[in-house]
């Protein structure tokens, strides 16, 4: 019995000997861990090339490379939240989330309600026909009694509503569903980001039956000074090193590897 209790008494102790040298080993990934802050980053998910669901049904795009880059430079634990367009600024002010990054323009209007970083990228908005429109000019006298398609909550949605009263407007739920609505003809003209619609319009099939209209758009009371990246008001740390984390993106090469990867031009 004395034989057994010390053969016991051994494997115990080489079992916890094991174990200790396996936390030891596995200590300097445990601190890292530790040393980085938990972000949950919301994007809609529904917007390509920035962000969207593959074949896979996994997230893709600038926006999911561009967040990716930051929490690694910036040292945050990421994860990433799908949200409805509509709901996503009401969302982060209520603590769903800690930042949003997914291609939010910077309206006066939003300022009132969130924190930017500095932009991570800028497009101007654009109209956009199908190339068998008689269409040609886009002033609101011209298209007053066409139909035009927009997407729910967006800064284009704004600037039709104040700047085009007089016309009839269809909102969309996503910009695929806009796209669909012009390429089917259940209305005239659109207005999107151009960037956004770029890929569509240059490298699809459906996207070939429709061109650009008239000059880009970079009203800033509408559009912003290009997109950033949003956050509650007071959350001032988080905006600061995320702010920080941009600019070694930049400096470093990430961000250009980036931009290439989806445009075969700067979008900064």
């Amino acid at each position: 019995m004395l034989r057994i209790s010390i053969q016991t008494m051994l494997r115990g102790a080489l079992m916890a000997g094991g174990l200790a040298s396996l936390l030891a080993a596995t200590s300097p990934l445990q601190a890292a861990a530790q040393d980085r802050t938990p972000m949950r980053i919301a994007v809609e998910g529904a917007f390509p090339p920035f962000n969207y669901l593959d074949a896979n049904n996994k997230l893709q795009g600038f926006d999911i490379d561009i967040a990716n880059a930051l929490c690694e430079v910036g040292k945050f634990e990421c994860q990433f939240i799908i949200e409805k367009w509509d709901d996503i600024i009401p969302d982060l002010v209520a603590n769903k989330y800690d930042a949003i990054i997914s291609s939010m323009s910077m309206s006066l209007e939003r300022r009132q309600k969130v924190a930017f970083t500095e932009k991570y990228y800028n497009s101007p908005s654009v109209f956009i026909v199908r190339k068998d429109s008689s269409i040609s000019d886009v002033s609101p006298a011209a298209l007053k009694d066409k139909k035009l398609g927009v997407t729910s909550s967006t800064a284009q949605e704004s600037y039709a509503n104040h700047l085009y009263p007089e016309m009839k407007k269809t909102v969309f739920r996503s910009s695929p569903e806009l796209y669909k609505g012009l390429a089917d003809g259940s209305v005239d003209i659109i207005l999107e980001d151009k960037l956004a619609i770029y890929d569509w319009i240059a490298n699809t099939k459906a996207g070939s039956c429709c061109e650009f209209k008239g000059p880009d758009l970079v009203d800033v009371t509408y559009f912003g000074e290009g997109a950033g990246i949003a956050l509650r008001l007071d959350d001032k740390e988080r905006l600061t090193r995320l702010d920080e984390a941009l600019k070694t993106i930049k400096a470093d090469g990430t961000y250009d590897m980036i931009n290439a990867k989806y445009f075969p031009f700067s979008i900064q």
